[in-house]
């Protein structure tokens, strides 16, 4: 399928510089763009790129200044990251073709399910659960007893969600995710062994979340684990018990978040990021990758670095210090043998 720059500026609402009928039928990077294909400039680091690419279409936020000349054409946007993934959306539709129920799964007889569900091979869905509508539950699933998942939401294969799970709207969990086991709660005894707590609640995923590969979502003590609306989590995290994330917040991949920690919304959480149980991390707050979080951040849009943790801003100035800190040493011990003279 082909598109006009004008057809694609109509789309985002953006304003065309060049040729408006120049037509794309592909999207590419910036650095590998070839006639026939549109791109996109958001990141300044790949801005010497626009002068060499030869993609036919090129994205650019609004107060883009060439310093010479670009022989693309340009669509200018308020937003030029969010504009191209917008357009991958179009590109890459959701296809339909995953319709129907498998002969070879097995579906209990009080679940309900709602119109145009898809149920793949090997998947079970237990007792009293909810599929929503134009869900797609792909093969080698299981669904345990009272669980939901709402309509339109995608749950790819090998997911496991344990009983009394919700799963909101629109939500996207991909393959071997686990929702729902039993929290690590263990109390020590006398003998020093370790008596199990039962754990009694469930998991609770509210709208347009969308959770990685391989990650895992215990289930509360009491009440509930609860993912609130918007959520991103990446690939390989692990929540434990009684977490509460914030609406849009963003978890990169490896983070582990300990028991009854409450994160606010929008928050930026980088790359195996450690947080300890019973915290509060206010809303808006960035979390450096590998930093570690032992005490609360009640600050908003405060950002942390390190480990353990600490003020971003103070953790980079201590770093330059700590890497001339074998000179600095030299140094000590030169004044004193001059002190000593």
């Amino acid at each position: 399928m082909e598109f006009s720059a004008r057809q694609i500026a109509e789309v985002l609402n953006g304003k065309v510089e060049g040729n408006p009928d120049v037509k794309i039928s592909n999207l590419g990077k910036i650095e590998e763009g070839t006639q026939g294909t549109m791109t996109f400039l958001a990141n300044p680091a790949y801005t010497h790129y626009i002068y060499s690419t030869k993609a036919s279409i090129i994205v650019v936020n609004d107060d883009f200044i060439p310093s010479q000349r670009i022989n693309g054409t340009l669509i200018r946007v308020n937003n030029a990251y969010t504009a191209f993934a917008k357009l991958i959306e179009i590109f890459n539709k959701r296809p339909q073709e995953k319709h129907g129920i498998s002969s070879l799964s097995y579906i209990s007889k009080s679940a309900k399910l709602g119109e145009d569900v898809y149920v793949g091979e090997f998947t079970s869905i237990g007792e009293n659960v909810i599929i929503g509508k134009n869900a797609m539950i792909y093969p080698n699933c299981t669904i345990a007893d009272d669980s939901t998942v709402d309509e339109g939401s995608i749950v790819y294969p090998g997911v496991t969600l344990y009983r009394k799970t919700i799963i909101g709207k629109h939500c996207t969990i991909h393959a071997g995710v686990i929702i729902g086991a039993d929290g690590f709660g263990f109390a020590p005894q006398t003998d020093k062994e370790y008596k199990k707590i039962i754990q009694t609640g469930n998991v609770v995923i509210e709208d347009n979340v969308e959770i990685g590969a391989n990650t895992t979502i215990d289930r509360a003590t009491l009440g509930s684990t609860v993912i609130h609306k918007g959520a991103k989590i990446d690939n390989l995290v692990q929540i434990a018990h009684n977490v509460e994330i914030g609406e849009n917040t963003l978890i990169a991949a490896q983070t582990g978040i300990s028991g009854s920690t409450k994160i606010g919304k929008n928050c930026l959480i980088a790359g195996q990021v450690g947080i300890i149980g019973h915290l509060t991390i206010a809303d808006n707050v960035k979390i450096g990758a590998q930093s570690g979080i032992e005490h609360s951040i009640k600050e908003e849009g405060a950002a942390f670095l390190g480990t353990p943790a600490a003020d971003a801003r103070k953790t980079r100035r201590l770093y330059v210090y700590w890497r001339n800190f074998e000179d600095l040493v030299k140094r000590v011990y030169q004044l004193e043998k001059m002190s000593k003279k």
